[in-house]
């Protein structure tokens, strides 16, 4: 048991059960919705699609820990696991499982003549997260973006595994429910993306004292604290400055409790931090703002059940 509870750990448990809310959520409240005579082999596509990305999503988790060891010893020694708990050799072990098992089970219902585009960008997280892992976390800004894709795209890969390469080449502009997931899964996309780079900047504030030591080049380090916040703070206003305007745009509808969530639960820890950010400078401060990220994302995340009943 205690074994399984260390594995649970490594994976990041709470971050998969995200990926799995997210693409649930969008498959189950806004597809079905608006394609209510979708037959049955599109639902078993779908819980293929999220095994595959679940194990893909876990490999990297191993492999990150597996190069972070050093840094983590310092960072969070209590919470390390590699080494610790479970060997090394069986990390890269159970990494190799995963990758080869995620690819596997996305080539049983995606033919590769007309969904190529789910095996390429499936192998492509793979090697991204490997070299994340590597080399491109330890770079200025660069594993933040890559970091931020890979959200996003955890969300936009449930649009782009609805449709045949030639159907994504060719959409149909003149169908409303295909425009209408197009732009849904864009919005969330484009929120997992900003908030995820937030997220990941404040990561590297709480981390820098381990980044430093083995040579990372993260914002902070390079920048210093002071830049970084102001770099949070933009990111911050231009996601409330979106939600608010898309709040505009839903009052005529009449949508008060949508309004009302998205202002008490997603623009309001947002809010927050935003107001909290100058004050902050130790690491217990920057897990707390991370706290706040992560509600908001979640809370962003749930919000689209709102769109089962509106549709």
């Amino acid at each position: 048991m205690k074994l399984l509870i260390h594995f649970l750990r490594l994976v990041r448990w709470p971050n998969l059960l995200f990926i799995v809310l997210a693409e649930c959520l969008l498959h189950f409240c806004i597809y079905k919705p608006l394609f209510p005579l979708s037959d049955s082999s599109v639902d078993l596509r779908f819980y293929f699609l999220l095994t595959s990305n679940i194990l893909i999503a876990s490999a990297g988790y191993m492999i990150n820990d597996y190069f972070d060891v050093n840094i983590d010893q310092v960072n969070k020694p209590d919470k390390v696991v590699v080494g610790a708990f479970i060997s090394r050799r069986m990390v890269i072990f159970w990494h190799l499982i995963f990758s080869v098992l995620g690819m596997y089970i996305s080539s049983i219902v995606f033919p590769f003549q007309t969904y190529w585009h789910i095996h390429i960008t499936n192998l492509f997280a793979i090697l991204l997260l490997w070299f994340y892992s590597t080399t491109f976390k330890k770079n200025f800004l660069v594993g933040n973006i890559i970091i931020a894709i890979l959200t996003a795209w955890s969300i936009a890969i449930v649009y782009f595994s609805k449709f045949t390469i030639q159907e994504i080449m060719h959409p149909q502009v003149t169908n409303g429910a295909v425009l209408k997931f197009a732009k849904l899964t864009l919005l969330y996309s484009a929120f997992a993306f900003i908030l995820t780079l937030v997220r990941e900047a404040l990561k590297d504030m709480e981390d820098m004292e381990g980044d430093q030591r083995y040579g990372c080049q993260t914002m902070p380090i390079v920048w210093g604290l002071k830049p970084t916040k102001v770099y949070l703070a933009v990111w911050i206003i231009v996601v409330m400055a979106m939600l608010l305007i898309i709040q505009l745009y839903v009052i005529p509808f009449g949508w008060w409790y949508t309004v009302l969530y998205c202002v008490g639960f997603i623009i309001g820890p947002l809010a927050m931090v935003l107001f909290t950010l100058p004050k902050a400078f130790t690491h217990s401060h920057f897990t707390k703002l991370s706290a706040y990220i992560k509600f908001s994302m979640l809370a962003g995340i749930l919000s689209i059940v709102f769109f089962y009943f509106l549709f």
